[in-house]
């Protein structure tokens, strides 16, 4: 999909090979394998490549960003950060790709290309150590952070709609990502 206007970037951050960092990555994946995604919205997964993702936020009106979150809650419990908010979280180092994600910020700001609407949503994560097992924690709620994106989509303007259930439930055979949604705002 070409850049446009008014499109919403949704951009998947983290480190898969380090447990619940990952999380953000997996929700995007999840996200477009759940949901029809109209040609004004693009899902990346961004892994840990920092500075390197600045050419998605051309012409970028809204993005949201999906990661492991630092936060004073219990492990698993969904964040929701939009504008100004969103820098000191990612400043406060949660693990290596997040100084990246910090300089991102900033490299768009001197470029002039800081999107008008920035939202952060991801979960708070339980164990950071090398391993491609996320927490049970973040597991569990991950179909909340799924959803959440995709609500966040649709109030940024965006026909976001759920696929049918067969089309994603064979891969999913115990259900885990139709669970409600929980948004803290």
């Amino acid at each position: 999909m070409a850049d446009s206007e008014g499109s919403l970037l949704v951009l998947g951050l983290g480190n898969v090979l380090c447990g619940d960092d990952g999380l953000g990555v997996v929700a995007v994946h999840e996200l477009e394998r759940r949901y029809d995604l109209p040609a004004g919205v693009q899902a990346v997964d961004g892994g840990t490549l920092g500075l390197s993702l600045l050419t998605l936020f051309e012409r970028r009106q809204d993005v949201v960003l999906v990661d492991a979150v630092r936060a004073e809650a219990p492990p698993g419990s969904l964040v929701r950060l939009t504008g100004d908010d969103v820098a000191p979280a990612v400043r406060t180092r949660l693990s290596v790709h997040q100084i990246g994600v910090a300089d991102l910020l900033d490299g768009l700001r001197l470029i002039d290309a800081y999107p008008r609407r920035l939202v952060l949503l991801g979960l708070v994560p339980e164990t950071m150590e090398l391993g491609l097992e996320r927490s049970a924690a973040v597991d569990a709620n991950l179909p909340a952070l799924v959803a959440a994106v995709a609500a966040e989509a649709r109030a940024l303007g965006h026909e976001v709609t759920p696929l049918p259930v067969h089309a994603h439930h064979e891969a999913d055979p115990r259900g885990l990502f139709d669970g409600p949604v929980s948004l803290r705002r």
